[in-house]
């Protein structure tokens, strides 16, 4: 194997002779050839969902008709939220950055399960031309909306069925990735790595996988129910029947706020990564971020109820669910505390996957303490399934994890293709999208805090002015998106090429192997003897 070894960019399968060309990807078990799959599939259906946003946005931009009915608005909506929840943000960094850098990370050749990381990766795509087939069969597409509530996904004429089915085999991918990365991190850590010499982003990895065994099979049996009873009418939720259909609420957020944290924790994994390298600092707090990593995966599990305040629950039960959401406010702060700390009288470095950092932190404070105002039962009345909760939502989930994503994607690009992007579009793609995003969804507060209501496809002229600056936002965020990602792919193919190993000064265990990584990643299994941002030698 020592050949194969030497070989940037070769798959076992390639040096065995038994497949080639796009075979050797599709049939790899190598996890960097998997990491980028996940990459250029999720990129793909990334571009496609933005369009489908910026169609949506178009439409609001003035009351009425403008460019599509209310049943195109709806079929739309529904497929934007599809591909960016189960397609892009669920799977996320964990499929590609943990995919691609987790055994590198630990000191490890691969994952504990190479062949189950490939079947992994397979039911992610067939999950997702199961969601497609729901666009072209049937009584038109789906237009329940993601969530897929009970009554009217199995009462609408249209093609759930397909959407939730892929819904549900997307499912098992998530499940058999979190299994292979609690395993891989629990057996093949590299001798001397204790569990507090571990770098932070394994860390929310772990904490993350154990989400993704434990909460996804929820929502796998609940996806299930959904077809039962479309094809059966069974009566699990359907109250012609004697169901009950706030029962599928409490199931779907069950694990549908658990995913939340599947989203942002191994986002919040790679800021931790980059403050310290860009601040040539040793990160303030490691235990600490640590603990506070365990605490909201714990507590993410109790607080699935803030999304049904105006359900109808017991006074106990509204005050309960609304303190645990305040408490699991408690270990982001700390988070963004260490983060801030760890920046304070640093030797600041400048570069692109900084610009993406800081800007998380700036978003993710404003999608956090909007939180606390959906939390709060006296302001939740006035502003649930309001543009307020678009805003809220999209600046968690969008602009924390889309920010993380991006800021991960600038930092170990180097590493992963081997060649370095044009920092200047880089910089200025980031820009464009910045001012973009928050002259997107900034103005929705205050469209939601005025009353206007979530997922329809007209309003009322009361609420023009604040359409108009939210939609004009969204053509100059999809003009930042389209000047990232030609920078990227120019630089994948045709970018300078890095010879130097460790182009930002990192100290963890990927910015030590050869550039890009080797087949089995290390010629010797690494001793560590070290913690993992130790910048004081």
């Amino acid at each position: 194997m020592s050949e194969a070894n030497n070989a940037h960019n070769v798959s076992y399968l390639e040096y065995k002779g038994q497949y080639k060309g796009l075979f050797a990807w599709i049939f790899s078990t190598d996890h960097k050839r998997i990491g980028l799959l996940y990459l250029y599939t999720m990129l793909l259906f990334f571009s496609v969902a933005a369009i489908l946003g910026l169609l949506m946005k178009t439409q609001l931009i003035a009351p009425g008709y403008t460019i599509m009915g209310p049943q195109t608005y709806n079929s739309l909506f529904t497929l934007h939220g599809i591909i960016m929840i189960f397609i892009i943000v669920v799977p996320g960094l964990p499929a590609v950055f943990g995919n691609f850098f987790l055994p590198i990370m630990i000191g490890a050749k691969d994952v504990a399960f190479p062949k189950l990381n490939l079947l992994s990766w397979w039911f992610y795509i067939i999950g997702i031309l199961i969601v497609l087939t729901s666009q072209f069969m049937g009584d038109g597409p789906p237009d329940t909306g993601w969530t897929f509530y009970a009554p009217y996904s199995f009462r609408t004429p249209t093609n759930v069925l397909p959407a939730v089915f892929g819904a549900f085999v997307m499912g098992f991918s998530s499940i058999l990735t979190g299994i292979n990365f609690v395993v891989t991190i629990h057996r093949m850590r590299a001798p001397g790595m204790t569990w507090f010499k571990m770098p932070l982003f394994p860390w929310t990895l772990y904490g993350t996988a154990w989400i993704q065994i434990l909460a996804t099979p929820v929502i796998g049996i609940t996806l299930l129910l959904i077809i039962a009873e479309r094809l059966m009418g069974i009566g699990i939720f359907d109250p012609a029947l004697g169901g009950d259909p706030i029962l599928y609420q409490h199931l779907f957020w069950i694990y549908s706020h658990p995913a939340v944290y599947i989203m942002i924790l191994p986002g919040m994994g790679a800021i931790s990564e980059i403050i310290p390298v860009f601040s040539r600092k040793t990160i303030f707090g490691y235990k600490a971020i640590v603990l506070s990593t365990m605490a909201i995966a714990f507590v993410g599990y109790f607080v699935w109820g803030h999304h049904m305040f105006t359900s109808g629950m017991s006074g106990r039960a509204l005050y309960a669910f609304s303190f645990l959401t305040f408490l699991v406010a408690i270990p982001s702060a700390i988070k963004v505390f260490n983060w801030v700390s760890t920046m304070h009288r640093g030797s600041l470095h400048m570069q692109t996957p900084f610009y993406w950092a800081v800007s998380f932190i700036f978003v993710f404070m404003i999608g956090g303490l909007t939180g606390l105002v959906l939390g709060s039962l006296a302001t939740n009345v006035h502003v649930h399934d309001t543009h307020f909760v678009v805003a809220h939502f999209h600046f968690i989930v969008f602009g924390g994890t889309g920010y993380a994503f991006m800021a991960a994607l600038h930092y170990w690009f180097p590493k992963m293709f081997g060649r370095m992007y044009d920092m200047n579009w880089a910089n200025l793609g980031w820009g464009i999208f910045f001012i973009g995003f928050n002259t997107l969804y900034l103005p929705m507060f205050y469209l939601g805090i005025m009353g206007m209501p979530r997922r329809y496809y007209d309003y009322l002229p009361d609420f023009h002015g604040g359409n108009i600056v939210s939609s004009l936002g969204a053509w100059v965020m999809v003009s930042g998106i389209v000047i990232i990602f030609a920078n990227l792919i120019r630089s994948a193919r045709h970018g300078e090429k890095t010879s130097d190993k460790n182009p930002w000064g990192g100290k963890t265990l990927e910015w030590q192997v050869d550039t890009p990584p080797t087949l089995e990643n290390f010629e010797e299994i690494p001793t560590i003897v070290k913690g993992p941002y130790d910048y004081e030698d």
